[in-house]
C-alpha cells in the first residue's frame, strides 16, 4: 500500500506529517511512501534530504490518490474530495467538535483515523501525539513569556543591588502544565500551580513547583482529563485564581475540558489588577480560552499594559522537533495496525485503541467510540499483614541492683583466689587508657607490659 505524505495546507503551519526518519520506518513496515515536494521544508526535511533517505518526491495528486494518506490537521473539504474512495486518511480532527468533518468524510466513504482521539491507556502512550504536541507546546509557552516579560527570570544578588526570581503561576497540570513548569522551574523562577485533580500534586511538586490547595471538594479523574467544575468548585477557586494572578509575573494557563469549549478562569477584572508588565499565555486560545481577554493568534496588550498570548501554533514554533515526534507517534502507531509488517493497514475494532481512534469507515460513521475508563488515581496498596509486637516490661529496679551486687562480689572473690598478677593487669590497662588520652604526640613512649 502507498502512503501519501502532502504538504500542510493551513496558513502558516510549518509541521509535516513524516520526517526522513519516520518515512524509512513506514517503509521498512512493508510500506511505499510518497512525500509532496515541499511538505517538511519549515520543518528543515526538505526534497534532497527524503531524496538521499530513499524517500520519493512527487506532486500533489499522486499524493492524494494514494492508499493511505497521513497529515498534521484535518483535511479541508477540497482535500476529502481529493481521497479515492476506500482510501484511508489520518490526522488530527477534533471529532467531538466537528460533525461537519465527519459527516463529509462519511459521504466520501473513506476510513478516517483521528490522531487527537486515541485514548489515555497505557498501551497507547506511544502513538499519543496530543501527550507529544504539549509537551513541546508547554515548554514553548514558557520561552514566549520570558520574551515577552523582558526580565530574567532567576533571582540574584549582585552588587548593584537584588534581583527577586520571577513568580510563575501554571493553571492545569496535564502534559503542557507539567512541561510549563519544568521549563519555568529550570529557568529559575518560583512556579505555583493548580489542578482540580488532586491527584497531580505530587507531580507539581516533584519538577519543583508548589500546589496551590482550595478548600473543596475534589474528585480523582477516572480518564485522565479535568473535568467540568461544578459551581461550587468554581466559587471556590474563583478567588484563588484572582490571588494568584495578582501576585504573578507570569500566568500559563491551560485547562480544556475534552469536546467543550474552554472554561474561563481568568476574568478581565483580575487582569486589570495585575502588574504592569505581566505576561499571560492562554495555550486553550483555539478552543475559546482561560482568559476573558484572549484573541486567538493575537497578541493583546491591555491599558495597564499586561500582555496576553492566545498563539494556537505553539507547538509548531519548534517544526523539526515537534514533526519528529508526530512522525514517531504515527510510526508507533502502524507498527499496531501492520501486524505482518507486510505493507497492508488491518484496522481491528476489537482492539480499543483502534477502536478509539476510528470516525468513519466504509460510509459509515462511528463516532463516538464506546468509553474507555481508565483510573490515573493510583491504586490503594492492600494491607500488608504484620505480626504484633511485643513490648517487654522494663526490668525491676530492684533486679538491677541485685546483679551489680553480684558482680562486685564474684569479682572480688576472683580477685582473692587468683594469682597476685591477676589485678595488675586491670591497673595496666587502666593507666594506658589515660595515657592515650592525655600523653602529646611528642612524649616518649612509655614502656610498658603488652
Amino acid at each position: 500500500m502507498r502512503i501519501g505524505i502532502p504538504r500542510e495546507s493551513r496558513r502558516g503551519e510549518t509541521l509535516v506529517a513524516a520526517t526522513t526518519v519516520t518515512a524509512a520506518q513506514l517503509e521498512a513496515l512493508g510500506y511505499d511512501v510518497v512525500v509532496e515536494s515541499g511538505a517538511g521544508v519549515a520543518a528543515d526535511q526538505t526534497d534532497a534530504a527524503f531524496t538521499a533517505a530513499g524517500i520519493r518526491v512527487t506532486d500533489a495528486d499522486e499524493v492524494w490518490t494514494s492508499d493511505i494518506v497521513i497529515k498534521v490537521n484535518a483535511p479541508t473539504s477540497a482535500e476529502i474530495r481529493r481521497l479515492r474512495r476506500g482510501a484511508t486518511v489520518i490526522s488530527l480532527m477534533a471529532p467531538g467538535r466537528s460533525p461537519k468533518l465527519i459527516e463529509e468524510l462519511r459521504a466520501q466513504r473513506v476510513t478516517a483515523l483521528a490522531m487527537d482521539a486515541v485514548p489515555r491507556i497505557s498501551r497507547a502512550r506511544a502513538m499519543d501525539v496530543l501527550s507529544s504536541m504539549a509537551n513541546v507546546a508547554g515548554y514553548r509557552a514558557v520561552i514566549e513569556a520570558a520574551h515577552e516579560f523582558g526580565r530574567q527570570f532567576t533571582g540574584q544578588v549582585t552588587a548593584a543591588g537584588k534581583v527577586p526570581p520571577a513568580r510563575v503561576f501554571v493553571v492545569g497540570a496535564g502534559v503542557a502544565g507539567l512541561a510549563a513548569i519544568g521549563a519555568a522551574g529550570a529557568m529559575g523562577a518560583i512556579v505555583r500551580a493548580f489542578d482540580v485533580r488532586p491527584e497531580v500534586a505530587e507531580q507539581v511538586e516533584s519538577l519543583g513547583g508548589e500546589f496551590v490547595l482550595v478548600e473543596m471538594e475534589q474528585e480523582v479523574s477516572s480518564d485522565g482529563y479535568a473535568k467540568e467544575m461544578t459551581a461550587e468548585q468554581e466559587a471556590a477557586t474563583a478567588a484563588m485564581y484572582d490571588e494568584e494572578a495578582r501576585n504573578a509575573d507570569i500566568v500559563i494557563t491551560t485547562a480544556l475540558i475534552p469536546g467543550r469549549p474552554a472554561p474561563q478562569l481568568i476574568t478581565a477584572e483580575t487582569v486589570a489588577n495585575m502588574r504592569a508588565g505581566s505576561v499571560l499565555v492562554d495555550m486553550a486560545a483555539a478552543n475559546g480560552g482561560n482568559v476573558a481577554l484572549t484573541q486567538a493568534d493575537e497578541r493583546v496588550v491591555t491599558d495597564n499594559l499586561v500582555t496576553i498570548l492566545g498563539y494556537t501554533d505553539t507547538a509548531s514554533r519548534l517544526a523539526a522537533q515537534t514533526s519528529q515526534l508526530f512522525g514517531t507517534n504515527i510510526v508507533n502507531l502502524f507498527k499496531l495496525l501492520t501486524p505482518g509488517k507486510d505493507g497492508e493497514l488491518v484496522l481491528d475494532h476489537e482492539d480499543v485503541v483502534q477502536r478509539g481512534i476510528t470516525v468513519t469507515q466504509e460510509g459509515e460513521s462511528l463516532w463516538p467510540p464506546p468509553p474507555v475508563q481508565v483510573s490515573a488515581a493510583p491504586a490503594a496498596a492492600a494491607p500488608v499483614a504484620r505480626p504484633e509486637k511485643v513490648v517487654k516490661p522494663p526490668m525491676d529496679p530492684r533486679r538491677k541492683l541485685f546483679a551489680a551486687a553480684l558482680a562486685v562480689v564474684l569479682f572480688g572473690l576472683a580477685a582473692a583466689y587468683s594469682p597476685p598478677s591477676f589485678p595488675g593487669h586491670f591497673t595496666v590497662f587502666r593507666w594506658r587508657s589515660s595515657w592515650a588520652t592525655t600523653s602529646s604526640p611528642t612524649s616518649p613512649m612509655p614502656c610498658t607490659r603488652l
